[in-house]
This record gives C-alpha cells, structure tokens and sequence, in this order.
C-alpha cells in the first residue's frame, strides 16, 4: 500500500545522543543511533521502500522529559523543534513535526506549544511519559492540576498529544529487580504508559475538557484488551471516583491508537473490535522498529482494504489537517 502516513518516527538531536538507553546489544544501539541522526536520505529511501509518503518526526525518549533542571529544559525544547522545524521546511511534502515541550515549566510549555502549532505549524506534540524534576527520581504525571492551562490550551488548539513510553522513575522499579530483561519495549514501557493514560481518564480531565485527543502507540499499550474489566471494576470504586464516565467511554472518545511496534494481525484485530477502524493509526516506530517490516505487515493483514485505507492514511489526514493535501493520495 503505497501513500501511507506514519505516526511515531523519531529523531535525535546530538544534545540527547548520549541519554539513549541500551535496551540491545550495543551494535544494534549505535545503528539506531546513527538512523536517529540522519533525517535526509537514508530515511527518505527507508520511507519510499515501505510506501510510507509523510513521517510525523518526533525527538526520541526520553528527550526533554528527562532535563531535571527547568531553565534548560526550556531552552533544549525550543532548541529541538528549531531545528525540527528547518528540516520539515527543507522537506515539507515529506515531513511533519510534533513538538518537544519542557513539562518541567507548565507555563513555558504552554508558551512552546502556542509557538511551535501557530508559528511552526506542528501537528501536536510527543510527551515522553512523565517529566523530570529537580533530579532523575522526581517525576511528574500530567494528571495533576499544574497541568491544567496546557490541557486547556492544547484543547483550544485542536491537536493532539502523542503520550510516548519511557521506563519508571527509579524508586518504582523493585518489581523488575533481577530481571532487566524487562525494561524498556518489552514490558516496562507498555506498564507505565497504560497507566499514566488511566491516571489521566480517572483524574477526570476528560470530563474538563471533552474534546482532549490523546495517541497511544503499540496499539494501545494494552488497554484495548483490558478496558471492559478495568472500567468494570473502577465502576466500584464508590467515594474514590473521581470521573463521570465509564472509563471506556474516554478510551473510545478521547484516544487514538497507533500500529508502531506491535506488528501482530490477530492484535490489531482485537484492537478493531473494541475500538473501531476510525479510531486507529499507521506508524513503525522506526528506527527502533523495521519501516520494510512494519510495512510488508500492514500491506497484507487479513483486515478489510476499507479499514487498510483508513488506518494507513484516511484517519490521519482527518485527525491532522494541516498535512499537504497530495499526501497520500
């Protein structure tokens, strides 16, 4: 299927290069390191190989959200979609942008945000889980109420926020003690994502702001399978409810999922059956996954071509407006 557009594809900056974790042996790591620099024309064959049109670029984990101190983080978010910005200008038929914001300063981020959808034409923004700090054991979730004026602000604006994986906060990872096996894209990732999406639904903020749309990568970080017994149970909750909706109610309403990742047709099935066609998108997650694979996949599950053409493009050209009208025609 040629004329697809991709979702979750990330970038490095040189700035960041040595904060990326080593989830693999250290010749695949500096392979992904070297893919994560390049943004010409490696990248654009790797694009072109696998039918994709438009890459959503995003800064690779844990980028900004892991700069304890906020004047810096400030000033290295600004500096990365600076330069995200020149290379969606140099490529602009190719490229789109999702914007890095220092969390660690909720007014700046909400500053950075404005700037960088009026003045950069970004399409949303990539938050790479909870934001550092003071220093790498302090975290901050964005269900908490310092986050209001950027949830409000990025409602108003109409984009989404692309909620990203990174591995816990180092105080809650006793459970993995002994098995490092489990860190980074094979668990942990999936565990702390899911839950910091719930943190948002049962914080009520999408009863704040109802038109809040929030993407989740893997489809879905599991919460597709688990949502019915989830909600179910939370539906007992009594004085603790903090929501007026059944949970899946925001998962359908609020959340968009994407394909990154999780290559599995009987997965992105069940993914469909909960959550609808329209409800899902296209991405590979490169370079930390295969563009060819991730394509060779999609182009031939055993889903509907109706549903093939909404996921891999119709339901982005919907959800981003501002993508070049030729894409993916």
């Amino acid at each position: 299927m040629n004329g697809k557009i991709a979702l979750e594809e990330h970038f490095n900056l040189p700035a960041f290069a040595t904060d990326l974790p080593q989830y693999v042996n250290p010749g695949a790591m500096k392979e992904i390191a070297r893919r994560l620099l390049d943004l010409s024309t490696d990248r654009l064959a790797e694009m072109d190989a696998a039918g994709i049109d438009y890459s959503v670029l995003s800064l690779t984990a844990p980028g900004v959200q892991a700069v304890p101190d906020p004047r810096r983080a400030v000033a290295l978010a600004r500096q990365a979609n600076d330069e995200l910005a020149e290379v969606v200008a140099a490529n602009p038929t190719r490229y789109g942008a999702f914007a890095s914001l220092p969390m660690q300063d909720p007014a700046a981020a909400v500053a950075e945000l404005e700037r960088c959808v009026a003045e950069l034409g970004f399409h949303g923004v990539m938050l790479n889980g909870y934001t550092n700090i003071g220093d790498a054991e302090t975290g901050w979730y964005y269900d908490h109420e310092r986050y209001l004026p950027f949830w409000e602000r990025l409602e108003a604006l109409g984009v989404p926020a692309y909620l990203h994986p990174r591995d816990p906060l180092a105080g809650n990872q006793g459970i993995y003690e002994g098995h490092p096996e489990l860190f980074g894209a094979v668990w942990s990732f999936t565990v702390e994502t899911s839950t910091h999406a719930l943190r948002l639904m049962t914080s009520g903020l999408f009863d704040r702001f109802p038109g809040l749309t929030v993407i989740l990568g893997h489809l879905g970080e599991t919460l597709p399978f688990n949502m019915w017994r989830i909600a179910h149970r939370a539906s007992y909750m009594g004085d603790l409810i903090k929501f007026q909706k059944p949970l899946d109610y925001y998962l359908l309403t609020n959340f968009y999922v994407t394909t990154s990742g999780n290559f599995h047709t009987q997965t992105l099935n069940a993914t469909l059956a909960e959550m609808g066609s329209d409800r899902v998108l296209y991405s590979s997650d490169y370079p930390y996954e295969s563009m060819r694979e991730a394509s060779e996949w999609f182009d031939h599950a055993a889903i509907s071509e109706n549903d093939r053409v909404k996921i891999g493009r119709a339901n982005a050209r919907r959800l981003f407006p501002g993508i070049p009208e030729k894409i993916g025609k």
